[in-house]
């Protein structure tokens, strides 16, 4: 009995040590809360490693300052460290990283500032009681953890969810949304500032209202993120319909061109024939068959086989920029691009700087070639992207051009390798290959999974 009494005092009397207890625990089951909404949120699927990382990560960050770091400012720390561990753990854009604390931090301010003054209310304490009384901020961070994991539970069950776009949006959208990013973090501070210092003298009707307003502030601001989003989406459909309409329209005209001739090509053929003269028929065909090529070379320049419309729109615009320059640009895609286990944005500037380094080499050549393969190397759980081009300098050093400032050319920087190797080393799972021979000079990106 006297150890009941003694707990009960332990816990309905201002206690520090087992305040100081309940800490780690709380800033655990945070963290998981946390992580479960964004990851919600934006349909992530990280990997059991990426959880526990982050949840080690961001409990230890935020028992650290509330022991050592007074309020506001230890939240105001847990903020920004949030917004960094996502972005280096679960390598996501900055703008995803930032979006994916402040909609995890901002659900559990809204519904604390929601229930924080009905609570004082009902068991007729203070904040300070609430801080330094174990029994009341144990009951306190149930209820809140509880209310936001039924309320997160309910929009993974409704499916909702934010899709970011696969590839960099236009620097106004950009401009609009670290603003409304930048304002909503001020509004949280502020927020939270009332919260610790005035919600138990405030009217309860005050604090509903001030749920209300900050409920509405990100309503409205998610509503635009979503917008914008789908008008980033909506927006590189458009130019990648329109460099597909290009492509039909050169389609079109080597097909007309085809069917006109082809009474003529059946009796250029018949002559060979006729007088049994295989070298020049031979000629003859190789001749043709550049033609085929070409039409063949138009028909995979589809959407629907390049199934991502960043990468679609970079082919499409290097091989127009290939053709201008006199450059025969072959391409083979057998690899679903939906499927590539790493970041599209981070492929498709990989992707880009090859095309134009090759695109530039052999444009100085007499025999302008570059071929690109997309497969799959089921045996070795690989999939691969090669680039190989004819060149000019056959001394050419495959490990010197990966170094900053390198370049063979005048008024180049020198950067595009450099920036390649970067991304290279931020994944463990992707390779680069440089090899060369007689003709071709070859990039092959092995992507591992």
């Amino acid at each position: 009995m006297e150890l009941l009494n003694n707990i009960w005092s332990a816990l309905t009397t201002p206690n520090q040590t087992l305040i100081n207890v309940i800490l780690f625990p709380s800033a655990i089951i945070e963290t998981i809360l946390t992580l479960f909404v964004f990851t919600t949120v934006f349909n992530l699927k990280p990997s059991f490693k990426q959880n526990v990382i982050y949840i080690i990560s961001c409990s230890i960050l935020t028992f650290l300052t509330a022991c050592f770091v007074p309020s506001p400012w230890n939240t105001f720390i847990n903020y920004i460290g949030i917004f960094i561990i996502i972005y280096f753990i679960f390598k996501t854009s900055c703008l995803q990283a930032v979006f994916a604390g402040i909609i995890s931090t901002l659900l559990i301010a809204l519904v604390g500032t929601l229930i924080m003054n009905p609570y004082f209310t009902i068991f007729d304490i203070t904040y300070e009681q609430s801080e330094t009384i174990p029994l009341y901020r144990i009951i306190y961070l149930l209820l809140l953890y509880f209310i936001v994991f039924c309320i997160t539970l309910l929009l993974k069950l409704t499916k909702y969810k934010i899709q970011m776009p696969d590839f960099a949006i236009d620097k106004k959208s950009k401009k609009v949304l670290s603003i409304n990013l930048f304002i909503g973090f001020i509004t949280l501070f502020v927020q939270l500032i009332i919260t610790i210092y005035y919600t138990d003298v405030l009217p309860v009707i005050i604090t509903f209202l001030s749920f209300l307003s900050l409920l509405a502030y990100f309503s409205v601001s998610i509503y635009s993120l979503t917008r914008i989003m789908k008008l980033a989406v909506t927006t590189q459909k458009l130019q990648n319909a329109e460099e597909y309409n290009k492509t039909l329209m050169i389609l079109h005209d080597n097909v007309r061109g085809f069917k006109h001739d082809f009474d003529n090509i059946v009796t250029t053929i018949g002559g060979y024939v006729k007088t049994n003269d295989m070298e020049g028929l031979k000629k003859y065909y190789i001749q043709l068959e550049d033609d085929c090529q070409k039409v063949n070379n138009l028909y995979v320049l589809n959407p629907k086989l390049i199934n991502n419309p960043g990468v679609y729109s970079l082919l499409t615009t290097k091989y127009n920029e290939a053709e201008e320059k006199g450059i025969k640009m072959t391409m083979s895609l057998l690899l679903d691009l939906n499927t590539l286990h790493m970041k599209i944005y981070e492929f498709s500037r990989i992707l880009g700087i090859l095309l134009d380094n090759a695109i530039e080499a052999s444009s100085e050549c007499d025999e302008k070639l570059i071929n690109i393969i997309f497969r799959n190397d089921d045996k070795h759980h690989r999939q691969l992207i090669i680039v190989e081009n004819t060149y000019k300098d056959k001394d050419v050093d495959t490990e010197k051009i990966f170094n900053k400032g390198f370049s063979g050319k005048e008024n180049h920087t020198g950067l595009g390798l450099w920036e390649v190797r970067k991304i290279l080393n931020k994944n463990k799972n992707i390779s680069l290959y440089t090899t060369k021979n007689e003709k071709y000079f070859s990039q092959q990106i092995e992507i591992y999974y």
